[in-house]
């Protein structure tokens, strides 16, 4: 593929690197969510871009399969802070609800316990409150009204402080505050753990299994993860969307609108180094020997890939060690095209095992699949209710795995085909314990382990949400946006401000607006604040 005239790059024959040229593009490595926001961005204020992603199609960990002839979403199965792509699309010039149909998800979740107890999570507060108290009783009701109030006011503690900042801190968050802000900051509850906090709310152990798991939302574990996590419940109550067509739909109203403002971008162009000049990044190599000159390069991978030097030796210089963060959960999947007879399933229904505790200690402390998963079902075809048919759907199972994709056969940890079978076999047979009757695997169904999630996301081990969130300091030690190596960013869901899809693509913006704010000034390169506040809405 050739670029346009204002897009060639200049190649220069120095031996430390590629010059870049005047008018050449801001290189975005990775078309996930946070590249592909970058690239708006950037493209919308006229920048040249151009985006290069290893895969054959865009969307990173967004993605999907095709099973039984039908596309099923394979990633990500739920859209939240529905503001940041709203802005997203506004900076550009368009309109979200023109590119994608949302509709508002009226339970958040449906749950089931072995002991046949079920529970629906409702959208409306007031409603969830009643929901509530018929399941657990008036006291729970309560102390659920306790806990979201408390949940709101981390949330907004939060919202501008940590996430507008491109690298935050513990002091940082304080002084932006300020001394009438220290309480809030006091009450965001850093140094206690999560499942300790639950307790203080909730004392039906239900309850807190249910509200624990928002600490895997970030690949961790309720017993380790800060209660700062209990913040997702306000977020979800903000608004929890469906996406008409499925999730993937997102990344293709990314990428469409990135073009549209001028960004090129090229799949099947895997990148093998980030090329430096005078100790700046300029440029990439990629892996059929091709150098393209950059203005800057905005990394949308896994930062671990840096450390690895997956991207040149050179590149490795980025980041400050961190062999001593644990990595956060991969995941084993089946992607499927099956009746789902004998259980009402909701858009996102969850089949708790019975023992949560024994569950986080196999992923973690024993880097094993659970012996006694929690399976959860994304049912795609479905809206709050059932289909009430027999016909065939699209769906997806997720158990939580250790990420030792990458460990060799014969070594500790390594995951055998027997040990994959058997998961498998644990996962089908707890979901008909809990009522749903599927057509077990192979046929029509699409397996992915931690170890197919290493090879597509190079340098993770297969973790799907970068470190753990384990412990206060976690959220300050994740790679901020700006990196040792100036003109070379960092975008995506294992950067600040943290994994997931919205947050993945704010982190894409603050890349953005880094090269943006260098670009406008004449002085050294240095990481600003974005300017204005959030909004939750």
């Amino acid at each position: 593929m050739r670029l346009p005239r204002q897009l060639q790059p200049t190649v220069s024959t120095h031996r430390s690197g590629v010059a870049p040229a005047r008018e050449a593009p801001v290189i975005v490595v990775g078309a996930g969510m946070g590249g592909l926001a970058a690239a708006v961005r950037l493209a919308a204020s006229g920048l040249p871009v151009l985006v290069l992603e290893r895969a054959p199609t865009v969307g990173g960990k967004m993605r999907e399969l095709h099973v039984a002839g039908q596309a099923v979403d394979a990633g990500p199965t739920v859209f939240t802070m529905r503001w940041v792509f709203e802005a997203l699309f506004d900076h550009a010039g368009a309109r979200l609800d023109d590119a994608l149909d949302l509709q508002p998800c009226h339970v958040l979740a449906r749950h089931a316990w072995p002991d046949g107890s079920r529970f629906d999570l409702l959208a409306d507060r007031e409603a969830a409150v009643h929901a509530l108290a018929d399941f657990a009783g008036a006291q729970e009701a309560r102390r659920y009204q306790d806990f979201c109030m408390r949940a709101q006011r981390m949330a907004e503690s939060l919202e501008g402080p940590f996430l507008r900042s491109p690298r935050p801190t513990p002091l940082s968050l304080l002084w932006r505050a300020g001394w009438r802000g220290l309480p809030d900051m006091l009450r965001i509850s850093p140094f206690e753990n999560l499942w300790r906090a639950l307790a203080q709310h909730f004392h039906d152990p239900r309850l807190q299994q249910l509200f624990g798991r928002y600490a895997t939302y970030c690949g961790s574990s309720p017993f380790v993860a800060p209660a700062t996590l209990m913040l997702v419940a306000h977020v979800e109550r903000q608004g929890v969307w469906r996406v008409a067509g499925g999730m993937y739909r997102v990344a293709e109203a990314l990428s469409a609108l990135a073009q549209r403002r001028g960004a090129i971008v090229r799949c099947s162009s895997p990148v093998k180094r980030v090329l430096l000049h005078e100790g700046r990044a300029a440029g990439v190599e990629l892996a059929n020997g091709e150098q393209l000159a950059a203005q800057a390069v905005v990394f949308n991978g896994d930062a671990a890939a840096l450390g690895e030097g997956l991207l040149g030796e050179d590149a490795r210089a980025a980041l400050p060690a961190s062999t001593h963060l644990r990595r956060s959960l991969s995941a084993m999947t089946w992607c499927g095209v099956s009746p789902a007879r004998g259980f009402d399933l909701s858009r996102h229904t969850v089949f708790f095992g019975d023992d949560c505790r024994a569950e986080f200690h196999d992923l973690f402390d024993r880097s094993r699949l659970p012996r006694r998963p929690t399976v959860y079902v994304c049912a795609q075809d479905r809206a709050d209710s059932g289909t009430g048919t027999d016909a065939a759907e699209r769906l997806l199972l997720l158990v939580n795995a250790p990420a030792v994709g990458d460990r060799e056969p014969g070594t500790p940890g390594h995951l055998s085909p027997e040990e994959i079978a058997t998961c498998e076999l644990t996962t089908f047979r707890h979901l008909a314990h809990c009522g749903l009757q599927l057509q077990a695997p192979p046929q029509d169904w699409q397996r992915s382990t931690p170890a197919d999630f290493s090879r597509l996301f190079p340098g993770t081990g297969g973790a799907l949400y970068g470190a753990a969130s384990h412990g206060w300091r976690a959220s300050f030690t994740r790679p901020g946006t700006t990196t040792r190596i100036p003109g070379l960013l960092l975008a995506g869901g294992s950067t600040h401000p943290g994994p997931g899809v919205p947050m993945a693509a704010l982190s894409g913006r603050l890349a953005a607006e880094q090269v943006l704010a260098h670009r406008a000034s004449t002085r050294s390169w240095h990481p600003v604040a974005t300017s204005g506040g959030m909004s939750t809405r």
